[in-house]
């Protein structure tokens, strides 16, 4: 291995452990991003999942002959490497430089993240220009091998907190749109209720759609996990980005039935009723109603998500033609 590969091997250990040291203040204060103290370990897993292909394609071994030439799509793809490789330790700069500055905040953890998103792909696929055997690397290779780092550099992302104000866009559009299908679908059946913003007026007392109602956690949960399971199991970059969407789409179905089931179990019960505790035989006191949807919907749509697996892996076997059977039927 080369002085150089060895140099930017470091350097981006370095950045890793300076983006972990400044996540881990949101991992631990917000338990909205607890499920950051994983992002390392699956990080770490997938690369050496990935192990296998990466040794590969550094050690030149290649199921069939490649030309092996530097052309002007060689050239354009090292220019746009270094191009993302400036900008994101320029971001990394700026939000290393604003964090010891101001302490913990949203966009210096986020510019460190999407800083670091772009140095570990563009350093993958600068530093290995030539196999460990000396021959040049074709570009197919190339980008297959920085393909690989994929996960590792972006689902840094999910795990560092957004703006505090584009979250809090985001949050009050879920919210409105939470509170909206539920007041309807409980009018379409001729159920009473009423609205006045994010306040539902039922026949026993009102009900608050709270901020964390609104599913941003539970949507950002299922992106990390998605991400992951699609990383670790699938093997077509469409197939990842299409189960990464049906996470997205499960998350925010799973927390519209919560909040179905907890305005309903309010309609019949009270308001106050949600908040009550829940016991089941030979259990016990499991929680709280609100706090027992809260983990079920949680496993249900884990549970989902696996079963979901199964199908995008699913391959027709190609038609074979029974020659021999035909052979037998004709004589």
């Amino acid at each position: 291995m080369a002085r150089e590969q060895v140099f930017a091997i470091l350097m981006l250990l370095g950045f890793s452990f300076y983006m972990i040291w400044d996540q881990y203040h949101w991992w631990s204060s917000r338990d909205d991003y607890s499920f950051g103290f994983l992002v390392p370990l699956f990080a770490i897993y997938v690369i050496y999942d990935r192990w296998p292909r990466i040794k590969s394609h550094l050690s030149g071994v290649y199921d069939r002959p490649v030309m092996l030439k530097v052309n002007w799509r060689v050239r354009w793809f090292e220019w746009a490497a270094y191009a993302v490789f400036l900008g994101g330790i320029s971001l990394f700069v700026v939000g290393a430089i604003l964090r010891s500055v101001t302490g913990p905040q949203n966009p210096a953890s986020l510019a460190i993240a999407v800083g670091f998103s772009g140095l570990l792909p563009s350093t993958v696929f600068i530093m290995n220009r030539e196999c460990l055997g000396g021959e040049l690397m074709p570009l197919k290779h190339r980008l297959s091998l920085t393909g690989l780092f994929l996960f590792p550099a972006l689902v840094w992302l999910i795990s560092a907190p957004l703006v505090s104000a584009l979250e809090t866009k985001i949050r009050v559009f879920l919210l409105t749109q939470v509170t909206f299908v539920v007041f309807n679908l409980f009018d379409l059946m001729g159920l009473e209720i009423d609205r006045e913003g994010n306040i539902l007026f039922l026949p026993k007392g009102r009900v608050g759609v709270e901020e964390a109602c609104s599913g941003i956690y539970s949507l950002t949960a299922c992106i990390f996990v998605g991400s992951f399971l699609a990383a670790v199991f699938l093997d077509r970059f469409w197939k990842k980005g299409l189960f990464v969407m049906a996470a997205m789409v499960l998350a925010l179905l799973m927390n519209l039935f919560r909040s179905l089931f907890l305005t309903s179990w309010s309609y019949l019960y009270g308001p106050g009723a949600i908040n009550d505790s829940w016991s089941l035989p030979l259990i016990g006191n499991v929680g709280t109603v609100h706090d027992v949807m809260g983990f079920a919907v949680l496993g249900l749509t884990s549970i989902c998500l696996l079963l979901l697996l199964p199908i995008f892996n699913f391959k027709l076997k190609p038609f074979e033609h029974a020659t021999d059977h035909d052979e037998t039927l004709n004589k």
